[in-house]
């Protein structure tokens, strides 16, 4: 399954210059979410009420947050990272040296990516985005997931959803060409983020519904 995931990421990264790296580091951002939440948050209260957006809203926190703690626990990272001690987290592929064939520990290949001592590095990391240490679970993955489908089978509009199926793909190839994730740790997260977003898209149908009968 490694020799597997090495080879699917190392065929998806590659050096796409200055500018795209710049597109990928804004995708994946806190820029990239912040017009997707004003848009998600106008549909639901345009099609739903305020009511129903004030109880999304706190859904949507409450999902999004799980999937990122849950992520963390993988992670050894976040407020619970000790839950798991005895499972191994996965360095992330810019740390990882048998990509780049190299016989050295991870921290080692981390010293070498910071002082941009590596020749002709198979792997491309652009330098704003070294940082963190091990990649599973995908966060990114899980909350964006996770926001994605409660969105849209909330909100239920074609054209909202091929939108926002768009934007998580962008969002979470930007962690492979950053080189912050393999394809595997997208996929965990992606499982995690869409079961999670599946429970707060049937408690705001079940909770909200019947507030909405009590009141008619």
């Amino acid at each position: 399954m490694y020799t597997f995931d090495h080879d699917l990421f190392l065929a998806l990264n590659f050096d796409g210059g200055d500018l795209l790296d710049r597109a990928m580091l804004w995708i994946s951002g806190t820029p990239m979410w912040i017009p997707l939440y004003l848009l998600i948050f106008y549909l639901i209260q345009r099609q739903y009420g305020w009511r129903a957006l004030a109880f999304f809203i706190l859904l949507l926190a409450a999902t999004m947050g799980l999937a990122d703690l849950v992520a963390g626990i993988f992670k050894h990272s976040g407020p619970l990272g000790d839950l798991l001690p005895q499972f191994e987290p996965r360095w992330r592929p810019m740390f990882t040296p048998e990509l780049e064939g190299l016989a050295i520990s991870p921290d080692s290949l981390r010293v070498l990516r910071d002082g941009a001592l590596i020749e002709n590095p198979l792997v491309h990391v652009p330098q704003e985005a070294l940082g963190g240490r091990f990649g599973t679970v995908s966060a990114h993955a899980s909350t964006t997931c996770a926001l994605c489908l409660l969105a849209v089978c909330t909100i239920r509009k074609r054209w909202f959803t091929i939108l926002m199926i768009v934007c998580t793909l962008l969002i979470c190839y930007s962690r492979i060409y950053l080189a912050k994730h393999f394809p595997m740790d997208l996929f965990w997260g992606a499982l995690l983020g869409i079961l999670l977003g599946w429970i707060g898209y049937l408690l705001f149908f079940r909770y909200f519904c019947r507030a909405q009968k009590r009141v008619q």
